[in-house]
């Protein structure tokens, strides 16, 4: 029974972060269109602002079906606030302006390193085994990365811009590995919910100072424009956000972060089927690689100890959550 519902929690997980990695990889299309009219950090604010209320929203709904409260503690505030402040806020912006700084190009490719940087603090975090079956398969997806964006002698020209989208990548792995740190006390929708929170107010001033120094205008006459926010806040943030958080509670961090390599397959497709973009020979041995990678540690895997098969109570502290289970207790 314990195995069934392990692998029904893995394929639940890895659907969702499918989903959420694919959101994120088709984000490039109306992204590019909006922010020809909204500044990049204004365009986030708004975002948190129509995911937070989405999500609040949910959150009231959910708690009236089951008529029950959610009770957060002092030390939970800390933790979404930890989570909305070092993802939400400081790995999106580092991403913003690290591509700024040097290019889209550059950005994927740097930002593609995220899984690696998740399996290194899923072992000193949350203390998740390192296998050659989840070496292997990192390998192959971050080689099939390498392939699908391709390689410019050109990268890297801009030093400060390629070291922020580095951070950008180590923030939102750090990111990834508390948020399975914090599904041990709170759901998936509470923790992206208060989180957003968290990251909307951190995001207000530099709102206020990119708007106060900057010269380009906020259009948002534009019915289209309109309807890219709302995408963007309620599909790419609360429900990519939401989605992504949910896999990463029903799955081994460091299994779950290869799923992150379906953003460049996604936003390829989309560029091609919106843009015109062309698809050549790099773009499908590439996909294989990541698909292979993907499929190596998700199907036919043997049975695991799995936080999802042991769940933590509500009395568990973090401080718990990082040392090693132990099957006899």
């Amino acid at each position: 029974m314990m195995k069934q519902t392990g692998m029904k929690s893995t394929g639940a997980g890895a659907i969702c972060l499918s989903l959420a990695a694919s959101i994120w990889g088709g984000m490039y299309v109306v992204s590019k269109y909006v922010m020809d009219y909204v500044p990049p950090i204004t365009l986030m604010w708004l975002r948190y602002a129509v995911a937070f209320c989405v999500l609040y929203a949910l959150v009231k709904l959910a708690q009236r079906k089951t008529a029950t409260s959610v009770h957060i503690e002092k030390k939970d505030w800390w933790m979404f606030a930890w989570i909305g402040f070092i993802g939400y806020f400081v790995s999106i912006c580092l991403q913003f302006i690290g591509t700024k700084w040097s290019d889209a190009h550059t950005g994927a490719l740097i930002t593609s390193a995220t899984p690696a940087f998740i399996v290194i603090f899923a072992r000193y975090i949350l203390s998740e085994a390192w296998d050659a079956r989840k070496i292997i398969s990192l390998l192959l997806a971050t080689i099939g990365v390498g392939i699908v964006v391709g390689w410019d002698s050109e990268m890297g020209a801009s030093f400060w811009g390629s070291l922020l989208l580095v951070g950008a990548a180590v923030t939102w792995a750090l990111l990834s590995v508390y948020v399975k740190v914090a599904s041990a006390r709170h759901s998936s929708l509470t923790i992206t919910t208060y989180a957003i929170l968290f990251a909307w107010g951190f995001t207000t001033p530099t709102m206020i100072w990119e708007l106060m120094t900057t010269d380009s205008p906020v259009h948002l006459q534009d019915s289209l424009i309109l309807l890219g926010i709302l995408y963007m806040g309620i599909v790419a943030t609360a429900g990519a956000f939401f989605l992504w958080n949910k896999g990463m509670e029903l799955m081994d961090a460091g299994i779950g972060s290869l799923f992150f390599f379906f953003q460049p397959l996604v936003g390829s497709v989309l560029g091609w089927l919106l843009l015109s973009e062309q698809l050549d020979s790099q773009f499908f041995i590439g996909g294989a690689l990541i698909v292979a990678g993907v499929l190596l540690v998700t199907v036919g895997r043997k049975k695991q100890d799995s936080p999802v098969e042991q769940p933590q109570s509500e009395d568990t502290s973090f401080v718990d959550i990082h040392k090693p289970s132990n099957p006899a207790s």
